[in-house]
């Protein structure tokens, strides 16, 4: 199964300071607003790093899923995991899987050059489990979630490059694997720390204990800093808490690896 992480969505209650807060501190800049999520009472903003994206949504209505995400957890954080598959054949296998085991699509969309499938949090627990199929299967090239291929020049590189890997959370981190491993079809293996990881062909989803008191979600991810002493001077003067290994930004863990 051939799986590759494209992009993290956080969810914000301020969407403007959120934008603010990744633009200044990571170096990125806004590759695409997407006009249809107001269709689901949000706005948003995408941001390239390199090949993959950070996306921020924020509720413009009363009563969004989001809206009562932000609330449930005690404030802004991770919302979902978006990666895409190698072909319409292994999006479809992840499909059967997921059906066989209860898990319901909580929304899917085909669109002129492929498909979207997003997996039910409340099923797949920890966030939304998003996979896409794209016929470009280009990492440079066609990214629907990101309007196309108008991204591209966009990506700035000089302070982060890259996500490495992405970060849930749970009281049982073990179960929550095997979950989201059952519907990938990507066997398990152990980091260096001891925690299971599914390792997909960029990067990892990681799975560990949930000690913040948020409960279980999308708590932190390893992003690769090209320029880790501008990020974290960039951080502290923004005044946000920072170690020499960590930033915290919309209420996500940022590991600089």
């Amino acid at each position: 199964m051939s799986l590759t992480l494209r992009q993290i969505c956080l969810v914000a209650a301020e969407l403007r300071l959120a934008i603010e807060n990744l633009t200044t501190v990571l170096g990125l800049e806004v590759c695409y607003v997407d006009p249809h999520v107001a269709n689901f009472g949000l706005e948003n903003s995408l941001l390239a790093v390199g090949t993959n994206f950070i996306e921020v949504v924020a509720p413009i209505q009363e009563n969004t899923a989001a809206g009562r995400y932000i609330e449930r957890r005690g404030g802004d954080g991770g919302y979902m995991i978006i990666t895409q598959a190698g072909s319409a054949e292994e999006q479809k296998a992840c499909h059967a899987r997921a059906e066989e085991m209860g898990i319901r699509v909580a929304w899917e969309m085909t669109h002129e050059t492929g498909r979207v499938m997003q997996l039910h949090p409340a099923d797949t627990g920890g966030s939304f489990f998003e996979i896409d199929w794209d016929q470009s299967n280009d990492p440079r090239g066609n990214w629907s979630p990101a309007g196309g291929t108008g991204w591209v020049p966009h990506i700035k590189t000089d302070v982060v490059s890259a996500i490495k890997a992405a970060e849930l959370q749970s009281p049982d981190p073990e179960a929550l694997a095997k979950r989201w491993s059952a519907i990938a079809g990507v066997p398990l293996q152990t980091d260096a720390a001891d925690s299971l990881e599914m390792r997909l062909t960029n990067a990892s989803i990681r799975f560990v204990e949930e000690t913040d008191g948020r409960g279980e979600g999308l708590g932190g991810m390893d992003i690769e800093a090209a320029d880790p002493q501008k990020l974290l001077q960039a951080a502290g003067d923004r005044g946000m808490k920072i170690s020499d290994t960590q930033v915290m930004i919309c209420g996500v863990r940022f590991n600089l690896v």
